[in-house]
């Protein structure tokens, strides 16, 4: 049986301090009681999942545009992915929006990474872990797309081109650009409209 831990690693980046779990050592926690709050497990360290408002909102606006040009069947948030391989033993994270290949109905297991055709992650306190750790996971498991929306500079970084565990093609758009996906180059979207109206500045 798997030691509970007393304190368990809760990150906003990597740490090679940190313990390391596996899924198999979180499954155990799990049935014992000690892991009960949604977490995911991330290069062997278990982040706890949570949600201010500011990143709720991003993640409904997505899911709404998401839902629009791909159908419902087809988008899921914040549900757990295989990644590559050699990865999989200590990482099953949990993006926050992803696109599917085919229905959701038909999937029995987690997705793989050839099995989704787009990854996004949004990031308030965690920008830099996101362009980082998650962004060098993902590329290793070879998602032909991942976006990271930063909410803090109000911009949406697009990762494409996977190559040797990076991805080669990386843009930051700002406000008044208009970008794609991959799998709906005709379905435009002004990164604008994925954030709430700005404050008006205090006088």
């Amino acid at each position: 049986m798997v030691a509970p831990p007393t304190n368990p690693q809760i990150l906003q980046g990597y740490s090679p301090l940190a313990v390391h779990w596996t899924r198999e050592e979180c499954a155990g926690l799990e049935k014992a009681g000690f892991l009960n709050y949604p977490y995911e497990l991330v290069e062997g360290v278990i982040n706890k999942m949570g949600q201010n408002i500011r990143h709720a909102g991003v993640i409904r606006r997505i899911l709404t545009w998401l839902f629009r040009i791909f159908g419902e069947a087809y988008v899921l948030t914040q549900t757990t992915i295989d990644v590559r391989p050699e990865d999989n033993p200590t990482s099953e994270p949990q993006p926050d929006a992803i696109v599917l290949t085919r229905a959701d109905e038909d999937f029995e297991a987690n997705p793989k990474p050839d099995e989704l055709r787009l990854c996004i992650e949004v990031a308030d306190t965690t920008l830099a872990y996101d362009l980082s750790v998650k962004a060098g996971l993902y590329a290793r498991a070879g998602l032909i797309e991942y976006w990271v929306v930063n909410i803090p500079e109000r911009k949406l970084h697009i990762h494409r081109e996977p190559v040797n565990g990076t991805y080669e093609n990386v843009t930051v758009h700002a406000e008044t650009d208009t970008v794609a996906t991959l799998a709906a180059p005709e379905a435009m979207l002004q990164v604008l409209k994925l954030f709430p109206r700005a404050s008006s500045p205090k006088r």
